[in-house]
């Protein structure tokens, strides 16, 4: 299995801006570089990630115990996202739709940056346009905001002139294996090859 050339163990992941379509590059506390081919997996990286207990759609406490030896797909996102979000739901959809019966074999999970409007039944209400299996998280500020630093998520609340405000975040599906591990990411309106080719290879090493 080839693996992925971390020319520095760090993270930068694709941020969403707030505007349609603006997405900004380059965004983020650590940087990861592939001298790979861009569907390879990487060795596994302990710094991004962690543990964590948030609550579902269902108000129910999710451990990442629940899934420990299942890889995950994790995405970072809000339920007020005009674009991006739900471009990338609809992306995981069809992920989903593509990787049939082995879909079941990946954790697809969305954790909200947004705690302070999204809400469990808020969430619900956002995720049931989407694939069933899909998992929703949230959790109050103080629950999430260390979550999000162990995932090294980059986020910023955006005044609006209303006096709303909206959410700048990383945008990239967060690949974890089995052993919740750090080890790629689909990045925001990747190709739908390259990110069934990365989804395959994740469900591929939680099986070897």
């Amino acid at each position: 299995m080839k693996s992925l050339g971390v020319l520095r163990i760090a993270l930068w992941i694709l941020v969403a801006g707030a505007a349609i379509g603006a997405v900004a590059v380059g965004i983020g506390w650590y940087r990861v570089e592939f001298a790979q081919k861009s569907d390879d997996l990487g060795t596994p990286v302990t710094e991004i990630g962690g543990p964590f207990t948030l609550t579902d759609t269902n108000g129910n406490k999710v451990s990442n115990t629940d899934f420990a030896g299942k890889p995950r797909a994790m995405f970072f996102g809000f339920t007020y996202c005009p674009d991006v979000c739900p471009t990338t739901m609809s992306e995981i959809d069809g992920w989903m739709d593509a990787l049939g019966p082995d879909a079941d074999k990946i954790a697809f999970i969305y954790v909200t940056v947004d705690p302070e409007r999204d809400t469990p039944e808020k969430l619900k209400e956002f995720i049931s346009a989407f694939d069933t299996r899909i998992i929703g998280l949230t959790g109050t500020p103080e629950e999430l905001d260390p979550v999000l630093d162990e995932f090294r998520v980059y986020r910023k609340k955006i005044p609006l002139d209303d006096g709303d405000y909206t959410m700048d975040h990383t945008a990239s599906v967060y690949l974890m294996d089995g052993k919740g591990r750090f080890v790629g990411a689909i990045t925001y309106q990747a190709e739908k090859d390259k990110a069934l080719a990365k989804l395959r290879k994740l469900i591929e090493r939680s099986e070897s």
